[in-house]
């Protein structure tokens, strides 16, 4: 049986500079390399390969996402780092831009300089 446990992300991005500064200085991102097709990061135990590309196509969904132990703190750090946090109609999100799902988790999203939208959980 394969062993599929290290999960590579992907990403795009058309502004490699602003993408490689948000994804070091807003998240905090350990940065591994400027390869010659993608800026690639180390999030946790998994690789994050943001790929250089002439045009981003953003879907309309959550492309990335973290679960986070506290997701107030992360909030407020990141915010404070320069993200900007999503509010959605309908939602019933709260001060801190949070919406708490129907299982108890709470989830905020933001996106980053290409448009793609991420998010935080913390697991309810």
């Amino acid at each position: 049986m394969t062993s599929l446990n290290n999960p590579t992300m992907f990403l795009a991005t058309a502004d490699p500079q602003r993408s490689r500064e948000f994804y070091e200085r807003v998240l905090e991102l350990d940065f591994v390399g400027d390869e010659p097709l993608a800026l690639v990061f180390r999030t946790g135990d998994s690789m994050l390969r943001i790929q250089k590309v002439d045009q981003v196509q953003v879907v309309p969904y959550t492309a990335l996402g973290w679960t986070v132990e506290d997701i107030r703190s992360t909030v407020r750090q990141l915010r404070i780092n320069g993200a900007v946090f999503e509010r959605y109609d309908g939602m019933g999100q709260d001060g801190d831009d949070i919406w708490r799902s129907p299982t108890g988790a709470m989830v905020a999203w933001f996106k980053d300089v290409d448009g793609h939208t991420l998010s935080l959980t913390q697991l309810g």
